[in-house]
């Protein structure tokens, strides 16, 4: 079961804010990268193509760290860690919605064959200074 998000932490979800996830690589190391999220209620959803880097550290490990850094306020931050959770389901879809919030468009960047993957992050600790 997750933590609640405080409402500061949810307005940035809601908000055209970048994150930063972290996996773990096979060796241990972490992997990095940026990406689009939004909220379903205190659960953080980001997507990612099957057979990427991040989707196959997580198949691996399910462990993940989410950081959100506003630039606007760059002494604000919260970090949400937890296991995720992968589907394909919805996969294409939420693509669209998070170009849609971020860009203004569909996303058309895929391969033809990429298949899409929901990401869901139920946080377990979040570190908050928003």
């Amino acid at each position: 079961m997750g933590v609640e998000l405080a409402d500061g932490v949810k307005k940035l979800l809601d908000d055209k804010s970048f994150a930063v996830v972290t996996t773990i690589q096979p060796d241990g190391s972490p992997q990095s990268s940026v990406v689009w999220v939004k909220r379903d209620g205190d659960d953080i959803l980001f997507s990612t193509v099957q057979g990427r880097r991040k989707h196959l550290n997580l198949e691996r490990d399910p462990r993940v760290t989410l950081l959100v850094n506003p630039p606007e306020s760059p002494y604000q931050y919260f970090e949400a860690r937890g296991e995720a959770s992968m589907t394909t389901e919805g996969g294409r879809e939420l693509i669209d919605e998070l170009s849609n919030k971020y860009r203004g468009q569909d996303y058309a960047w895929d391969e033809p064959d990429a298949v899409r993957v929901v990401v869901r992050l139920s946080p377990r600790k979040v570190v908050n200074h928003v």
